[in-house]
């Protein structure tokens, strides 16, 4: 990517920090409390599962952005406490109070995630209506000088008949969310011999949702379910591929996160992706391929880092 070219694709996995990751993504004799520093330095996203489950600390909050370099992007998923406890409108405070929170990160905030739960239907427009609303009156006063943005995760079947989707999509542009897209296909790729039950448990965890890629902002959130065997993937990558440079050349910006079944592979998957794409405008070089310099520090002065 030459200096010309604006940034406008983002890779990274669902977490920053797996027990798995020491000799793939990381220097093996990597201490846990440096996960993010290393992360950040390799990847250039992520998408934040942890703030769905609990709202951080606002010093943890401070640390995270000390740690990571002002390029890095934070996808943070909404906590539950929105997004599964009934009416979305009715959790307008707890949103704000979330936003509040994350706000030390500043510049390295990228699209919040809000992913609504199975039950959710397009019976409840008129709730998600009222609360993107909110959103854009009610959070988007909260950083008057740097937009925050939105994207907008569905599993109910319903949004994704003709009628449901023309609603959703129409909602999404009105209000300038994107949406999230989840391709699950890869879990059909066949079984593997040692992680028939990761592959089981995924297929029971994961949405049997449609892709259909579709976008409503000028960002998108891709979220990409891969095989265990990263071979098999090849197919999928390439289709993923064109349609990432095709978008990119639209102006679309488009953070795109790797999740596995078992999860040691997600980080060569993110590789696996970027080299279909090296080059092209718009795509920076990944920084794993320069961390060699960090990697060395790290193990010629372990007492040096936090």
């Amino acid at each position: 990517m030459s200096a010309a070219d604006h940034q406008r694709f983002y890779l990274g996995c669902a977490v920053w920090a797996h027990p798995s990751w020491p000799g793939v993504l990381f220097p093996r004799a990597s201490r846990s409390g440096d996960y993010l520093r290393l992360y950040s330095r390799r990847l250039t996203t992520v998408e934040g599962n942890t703030t769905f489950y609990a709202v951080p600390a606002t010093e943890t909050v401070r640390r995270w952005a000390e740690e990571t370099p002002a390029t890095f992007r934070f996808c943070f998923k909404l906590p539950r406490d929105v997004s599964h406890q009934g009416s979305l409108a009715a959790r307008l405070p707890e949103t704000v109070s979330f936003i509040r929170r994350m706000a030390p990160l500043g510049e390295r905030l990228g699209p919040f995630f809000l992913q609504l739960p199975p039950g959710y239907s397009p019976r409840q427009r008129t709730d998600l209506e009222r609360w993107l609303d909110g959103w854009c009156t009610l959070v988007a006063g909260e950083s008057p000088t740097l937009p925050l943005r939105l994207a907008v995760e569905v599993r109910h079947l319903d949004w994704y008949a003709p009628q449901g989707e023309t609603a959703f999509m129409a909602l999404l542009e009105r209000y300038g969310a994107g949406r999230v897209l989840m391709d699950v296909r890869p879990l059909d790729l066949g079984p593997l011999p040692g992680a028939e039950e990761d592959l089981r448990r995924a297929r029971d965890n994961k949405p049997d949702v449609p892709l259909h890629p579709l976008r409503s902002a000028p960002f998108t959130l891709v979220r990409y379910i891969g095989h265990p065997d990263v071979a098999r993937n090849d197919e999928l990558l390439n289709e993923w591929a064109a349609r990432v440079r095709d978008w990119i050349a639209e102006g679309t910006e488009v953070f795109f996160f790797m999740h596995c079944p078992v999860e040691r592979e997600s980080p060569l998957l993110c590789r696996a992706l970027q080299q279909r794409l090296d080059g092209a405008p718009g795509v920076p070089p990944l920084p794993w391929d320069s961390a060699a310099d960090d990697e060395q520090q790290m193990l010629l002065w372990p007492g040096t880092h936090g």
